[in-house]
């Protein structure tokens, strides 16, 4: 599976609009609070969507 430059631009944007979102919850409820801990495993999963694109290409 290829992924297009396209695509990685959306990835990276949306990386960056869920760490905002992980760190205002984070700052508000708290770092272990089930929310933030929701939000970082989103990140990771896009990251990691990141990351195997690289290696394809």
């Amino acid at each position: 599976m290829t992924i297009t430059s396209t695509a990685i631009k959306k990835l990276h944007h949306d990386i960056d609009a869920m760490r905002k979102k992980m760190i205002s919850v984070g700052k508000n409820k708290g770092l272990s609070h089930p929310e933030t801990l929701m939000y970082s495993e989103e990140l990771d999963k896009l990251i990691y969507k990141v990351q195997r694109s690289k290696l394809i290409h």
